[in-house]
Protein backbone atom coordinates (compact mmCIF):
# COMPACT_ATOMS: atom_id res chain seq x y z
CA UNK A 1 0.00 0.00 0.00
CA UNK A 2 1.39 3.54 -1.25
CA UNK A 3 1.47 6.15 1.60
CA UNK A 4 -0.56 8.73 1.31
CA UNK A 5 -0.08 12.57 2.17
CA UNK A 6 -1.73 15.95 2.98
CA UNK A 7 1.11 18.70 2.56
CA UNK A 8 4.17 18.02 4.22
CA UNK A 9 3.00 15.15 6.59
CA UNK A 10 2.88 11.29 5.30
CA UNK A 11 0.33 9.37 6.49
CA UNK A 12 1.03 5.52 6.88
CA UNK A 13 -0.82 2.53 8.09
CA UNK A 14 1.00 -0.09 11.03
CA UNK A 15 -0.48 -3.10 11.13
CA UNK A 16 -4.45 -2.74 11.27
CA UNK A 17 -4.63 -0.92 14.48
CA UNK A 18 -2.66 2.21 13.80
CA UNK A 19 -1.84 5.04 11.72
CA UNK A 20 1.75 6.90 11.40
CA UNK A 21 2.17 10.66 10.77
CA UNK A 22 5.80 11.25 9.85
CA UNK A 23 6.33 15.51 10.15
CA UNK A 24 9.81 15.87 8.93
CA UNK A 25 13.69 13.85 8.68
CA UNK A 26 16.43 14.28 11.45
CA UNK A 27 16.52 15.59 14.75
CA UNK A 28 15.24 18.76 15.43
CA UNK A 29 13.23 21.37 17.56
CA UNK A 30 11.64 22.69 14.62
CA UNK A 31 10.75 19.37 13.56
CA UNK A 32 9.46 17.71 17.05
CA UNK A 33 7.44 20.72 17.52
CA UNK A 34 5.13 20.02 14.51
CA UNK A 35 5.54 16.45 15.89
CA UNK A 36 3.30 18.15 18.93
CA UNK A 37 1.19 20.58 17.47
CA UNK A 38 0.07 17.62 15.34
CA UNK A 39 -0.47 15.66 18.46
CA UNK A 40 -2.38 18.34 20.35
CA UNK A 41 -4.80 19.34 17.68
CA UNK A 42 -5.24 14.94 17.34
CA UNK A 43 -6.03 14.76 20.82
CA UNK A 44 -8.26 18.08 20.95
CA UNK A 45 -10.45 16.08 18.03
CA UNK A 46 -10.34 13.12 19.22
CA UNK A 47 -12.73 10.30 16.81
CA UNK A 48 -14.64 6.91 18.07
CA UNK A 49 -12.02 4.30 19.07
CA UNK A 50 -9.18 6.60 19.48
CA UNK A 51 -6.67 4.41 22.04
CA UNK A 52 -3.47 6.39 22.03
CA UNK A 53 -1.14 9.36 20.85
CA UNK A 54 2.38 8.43 20.60
CA UNK A 55 4.72 11.44 19.55
CA UNK A 56 8.03 10.82 18.98
CA UNK A 57 11.46 13.03 17.28
CA UNK A 58 9.77 13.17 13.69
CA UNK A 59 6.54 11.10 13.96
CA UNK A 60 3.13 10.83 15.78
CA UNK A 61 1.53 7.10 16.12
CA UNK A 62 -1.86 6.89 16.32
CA UNK A 63 -3.62 3.84 18.00
CA UNK A 64 -7.49 2.90 17.32
CA UNK A 65 -9.60 0.27 18.10
CA UNK A 66 -10.69 -1.15 14.76
CA UNK A 67 -14.23 -2.40 16.16
CA UNK A 68 -15.27 1.00 17.85
CA UNK A 69 -13.49 3.22 14.36
CA UNK A 70 -14.85 0.40 12.20
CA UNK A 71 -18.52 1.33 13.42
CA UNK A 72 -18.17 4.92 13.43
CA UNK A 73 -16.84 4.79 9.83
CA UNK A 74 -20.18 3.23 8.47
CA UNK A 75 -22.35 6.00 10.38
CA UNK A 76 -20.04 8.77 8.90
CA UNK A 77 -18.78 7.68 5.14
CA UNK A 78 -21.31 9.80 3.11
CA UNK A 79 -22.38 8.07 -0.28
CA UNK A 80 -19.58 10.16 -2.39
CA UNK A 81 -16.80 8.89 0.10
CA UNK A 82 -18.24 5.47 0.02
CA UNK A 83 -17.59 5.62 -3.92
CA UNK A 84 -14.11 6.88 -3.39
CA UNK A 85 -12.89 4.25 -0.52
CA UNK A 86 -14.05 1.06 -2.37
CA UNK A 87 -11.62 1.99 -5.14
CA UNK A 88 -8.92 2.14 -2.02
CA UNK A 89 -10.26 -0.89 -0.96
CA UNK A 90 -9.81 -1.88 -4.90
CA UNK A 91 -5.63 -0.49 -4.26
CA UNK A 92 -5.46 -2.15 -0.93
CA UNK A 93 -6.07 0.33 1.77
CA UNK A 94 -8.63 -0.63 4.81
CA UNK A 95 -11.58 0.89 4.86
CA UNK A 96 -11.14 1.21 8.44
CA UNK A 97 -7.16 2.69 8.06
CA UNK A 98 -9.15 5.57 5.16
CA UNK A 99 -11.82 6.58 7.43
CA UNK A 100 -9.28 7.24 10.21
CA UNK A 101 -6.50 8.86 7.77
CA UNK A 102 -9.41 11.25 6.50
CA UNK A 103 -10.80 12.48 10.02
CA UNK A 104 -6.82 13.50 10.90
CA UNK A 105 -6.37 14.92 7.39
CA UNK A 106 -9.22 17.50 8.86
CA UNK A 107 -8.29 17.78 11.61
CA UNK A 108 -5.01 18.67 10.44
CA UNK A 109 -6.10 21.18 7.82
CA UNK A 110 -8.81 22.69 10.13
CA UNK A 111 -5.84 23.96 12.51
CA UNK A 112 -3.20 24.37 9.56
CA UNK A 113 -0.58 21.96 11.32
CA UNK A 114 -0.71 20.36 7.86
CA UNK A 115 1.13 23.02 6.18
CA UNK A 116 2.13 26.26 8.40
CA UNK A 117 1.93 24.91 12.35
CA UNK A 118 -0.10 27.54 13.61
CA UNK A 119 -1.55 25.64 16.54
CA UNK A 120 0.32 26.33 19.79
CA UNK A 121 1.35 23.33 21.46
CA UNK A 122 0.91 23.62 25.41
CA UNK A 123 3.75 25.19 27.00
CA UNK A 124 7.02 23.11 27.27
CA UNK A 125 7.51 22.68 31.59
CA UNK A 126 11.02 22.84 33.01
CA UNK A 127 12.03 20.64 35.03
CA UNK A 128 15.22 20.44 37.34
CA UNK A 129 16.71 16.80 38.04
CA UNK A 130 18.81 16.65 40.82
CA UNK A 131 21.92 14.09 40.04
CA UNK A 132 24.71 12.76 42.39
CA UNK A 133 27.22 12.05 40.15
CA UNK A 134 30.43 9.78 40.22
CA UNK A 135 30.69 7.14 42.77
CA UNK A 136 28.39 4.35 43.02
CA UNK A 137 25.57 6.24 41.57
CA UNK A 138 27.85 6.83 38.09
CA UNK A 139 29.97 3.96 37.64
CA UNK A 140 30.69 5.10 34.19
CA UNK A 141 31.92 8.71 34.89
CA UNK A 142 35.88 8.03 35.15
CA UNK A 143 35.71 5.35 32.13
CA UNK A 144 33.44 8.18 30.28
CA UNK A 145 36.13 11.06 30.69
CA UNK A 146 39.12 9.30 29.97
CA UNK A 147 37.43 8.22 26.58
CA UNK A 148 36.71 11.73 25.94
CA UNK A 149 39.77 13.38 27.12
CA UNK A 150 38.46 15.15 29.97
CA UNK A 151 38.62 14.90 33.87
CA UNK A 152 35.08 13.78 35.93
CA UNK A 153 34.66 17.29 37.05
CA UNK A 154 34.47 18.59 33.21
CA UNK A 155 31.98 15.92 32.33
CA UNK A 156 29.98 16.92 35.36
CA UNK A 157 30.29 20.73 34.71
CA UNK A 158 29.42 20.12 30.78
CA UNK A 159 26.31 17.58 31.60
CA UNK A 160 24.83 19.81 34.30
CA UNK A 161 25.01 23.14 32.42
CA UNK A 162 23.45 21.36 28.99
CA UNK A 163 19.10 22.31 28.36
CA UNK A 164 18.07 19.09 26.78
CA UNK A 165 14.71 18.77 25.17
CA UNK A 166 12.43 15.58 25.99
CA UNK A 167 12.04 14.56 22.34
CA UNK A 168 10.18 10.88 23.26
CA UNK A 169 9.50 8.44 25.80
CA UNK A 170 9.90 5.02 24.75
CA UNK A 171 12.04 1.48 25.68
CA UNK A 172 10.53 1.25 29.18
CA UNK A 173 7.83 2.95 30.69
CA UNK A 174 8.41 7.03 31.63
CA UNK A 175 12.19 6.45 30.01
CA UNK A 176 12.84 10.01 28.08
CA UNK A 177 15.05 10.67 25.28
CA UNK A 178 16.46 13.93 25.65
CA UNK A 179 18.34 16.02 22.93
CA UNK A 180 20.61 18.54 23.63
CA UNK A 181 23.60 17.09 24.77
CA UNK A 182 26.91 18.97 24.10
CA UNK A 183 28.63 17.37 21.22
CA UNK A 184 32.08 17.31 23.24
CA UNK A 185 30.07 14.39 25.37
CA UNK A 186 28.79 12.92 22.83
CA UNK A 187 29.86 8.88 23.35
CA UNK A 188 29.33 5.61 21.78
CA UNK A 189 27.18 3.07 23.81
CA UNK A 190 28.79 0.49 25.88
CA UNK A 191 30.17 -2.64 24.18
CA UNK A 192 28.63 -4.45 26.76
CA UNK A 193 25.41 -3.14 28.27
CA UNK A 194 24.11 -4.28 31.71
CA UNK A 195 22.35 -6.54 32.22
CA UNK A 196 20.58 -4.04 35.31
CA UNK A 197 20.78 -0.55 35.80
CA UNK A 198 19.17 1.02 39.00
CA UNK A 199 16.53 3.05 38.31
CA UNK A 200 17.29 6.79 38.33
CA UNK A 201 20.34 6.11 36.51
CA UNK A 202 21.89 9.11 34.76
CA UNK A 203 23.34 7.78 31.29
CA UNK A 204 25.02 9.12 27.67
CA UNK A 205 24.05 6.99 24.56
CA UNK A 206 25.07 8.73 22.01
CA UNK A 207 24.05 12.34 21.20
CA UNK A 208 21.10 11.91 23.79
CA UNK A 209 20.81 11.66 27.41
CA UNK A 210 18.32 10.09 29.14
CA UNK A 211 17.31 8.67 32.48
CA UNK A 212 16.50 5.02 33.47
CA UNK A 213 13.01 5.27 35.20
CA UNK A 214 13.04 1.75 36.48
CA UNK A 215 15.68 -1.36 37.16
CA UNK A 216 15.96 -2.30 33.50
CA UNK A 217 19.04 -3.53 31.06
CA UNK A 218 20.82 -1.34 29.21
CA UNK A 219 23.90 0.47 27.66
CA UNK A 220 24.36 3.58 27.57
CA UNK A 221 27.25 5.28 30.11
CA UNK A 222 25.79 5.51 33.17
CA UNK A 223 27.17 8.62 34.81
CA UNK A 224 25.10 9.67 38.05
CA UNK A 225 21.55 8.72 39.63
CA UNK A 226 18.49 11.59 40.09
CA UNK A 227 16.95 10.70 43.40
CA UNK A 228 13.45 11.56 41.75
CA UNK A 229 10.98 8.62 40.82
CA UNK A 230 10.01 9.41 37.23
CA UNK A 231 7.02 6.90 36.93
CA UNK A 232 4.22 8.37 39.52
CA UNK A 233 1.25 5.46 38.88
CA UNK A 234 -0.87 7.66 41.69
CA UNK A 235 -0.80 10.88 39.06
CA UNK A 236 -1.96 12.00 35.76
CA UNK A 237 0.20 11.10 33.65
CA UNK A 238 1.66 8.38 35.53
CA UNK A 239 5.07 9.80 34.31
CA UNK A 240 7.42 12.96 35.78
CA UNK A 241 8.55 13.93 32.00
CA UNK A 242 6.70 14.31 28.85
CA UNK A 243 7.66 15.13 25.07
CA UNK A 244 8.24 18.45 24.80
CA UNK A 245 9.61 19.05 28.17
CA UNK A 246 13.15 21.25 28.82
CA UNK A 247 15.05 19.92 31.55
CA UNK A 248 18.26 21.13 33.71
CA UNK A 249 20.38 18.59 35.74
CA UNK A 250 21.27 19.81 39.47
CA UNK A 251 24.63 18.41 40.61
CA UNK A 252 23.93 17.51 44.44
CA UNK A 253 26.06 15.49 46.95
CA UNK A 254 25.06 11.80 48.96
CA UNK A 255 23.32 13.84 51.52
CA UNK A 256 21.56 15.66 49.42
CA UNK A 257 20.20 12.68 47.70
CA UNK A 258 19.59 10.47 51.06
CA UNK A 259 17.58 13.36 51.80
CA UNK A 260 16.19 14.13 48.53
CA UNK A 261 15.49 10.13 48.33
CA UNK A 262 13.54 9.94 52.12
CA UNK A 263 11.25 13.13 50.56
CA UNK A 264 10.37 10.99 47.36
CA UNK A 265 9.50 7.92 49.10
CA UNK A 266 7.36 10.29 51.65
CA UNK A 267 5.41 11.67 48.84
CA UNK A 268 4.88 8.34 47.18
CA UNK A 269 3.75 6.68 50.52
CA UNK A 270 1.02 10.21 50.44
CA UNK A 271 -0.10 9.76 46.92
CA UNK A 272 -1.05 5.77 47.52
CA UNK A 273 -3.11 6.78 50.35
CA UNK A 274 -5.17 8.87 48.44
Amino acid sequence: MEPKSCSAIVFEPLGDQAVVLRLGEGISEEVHRRVLEAAEAISRSPFPGLVEIVPTYTTVTVWYSVVEAAGAAGRHFTPSELEETEAMLAGGEPVVYTWVRRHLERVLLETGTAEHPVLPASPSREIFIPVCYGGSFGPDLEDAARALGMSPQQVVRLHSEGVYRVYMIGFVPGFPYMGGLPSSLALARRSNPRVAIPAGSVGIGGSQTGIYPLPSPGGWHIIGRTPLNLLRTSENPPVLLQAGDTVRFVPVDEGDYERLCREETGMAKEGNRR
